[in-house]
């Protein structure tokens, strides 16, 4: 792990990115016994990036394409009466109906469970999938809820006064993924 002097730290770079998620590509696929039931779903942002991305994965090795799309979660957190903002809404985009399919929830990082809760329940506002997956790239820990990732990338541990950021090319003009300091929480 880099480390920089502004209590920053590299904890996967592109290459590492890269390899996480061809390996729970590979994962994903050998636990469904194909890809044919598929459906992979991004909690925004990066999510449906993400999603994308494992989609691609698997399409190079199976040559099956696998419907993505995102889901917002934004009107379904528990703390929407303890903020003091109104929640940024993103698109919900469900490429085809998921009752009886195998739908993988895409997500950054893994910390609370509270984003993958609200994701679940946004969910099955769409149908009732025969299994929910959750894919992430980093869990850092903390958990307040028994939620735990079916497929992940790689186990962070960090402090309560550190963020995870997953940096993606799409969206921020590089891949990698850092530990920032925020300071005493």
């Amino acid at each position: 792990m880099k480390s920089n002097t502004d209590g920053e730290r590299l904890v996967m770079s592109a290459d590492d990115l890269r390899r996480a998620l061809t390996r729970i590509a590979h994962e994903i696929v050998e636990r469904n016994r194909g890809p044919s039931n598929l459906v992979f779903v991004g909690v925004p942002r990066p999510g449906p990036v993400l999603a994308k991305r494992l989609a691609q994965v698997v399409a190079e090795f199976e040559e099956d394409p696998i419907p993505t799309g995102s889901i917002d979660i934004s009107l379904h957190r528990d703390d929407l009466k303890q903020r003091s903002t109104t929640p940024a809404i993103y698109p919900t985009e469900i490429p085809e109906d998921v009752t009886g399919r195998d739908v993988v929830l895409v997500d950054d990082v893994l910390y609370t469970g509270r984003s993958a809760r609200a994701a679940l329940d946004a969910l099955t506002d769409f149908g009732r999938p025969k299994s929910i997956q959750l894919a992430v790239v980093v869990d850092r820990g903390h958990r307040e809820l028994p939620i735990r990732a079916d497929y992940v990338g790689k186990n962070v541990p960090t402090a309560s006064a550190e963020s995870v950021h997953v940096h993606l090319v799409e969206l921020d003009g590089e891949d990698c993924v850092r530990v920032i300091n925020d300071g005493e929480k």
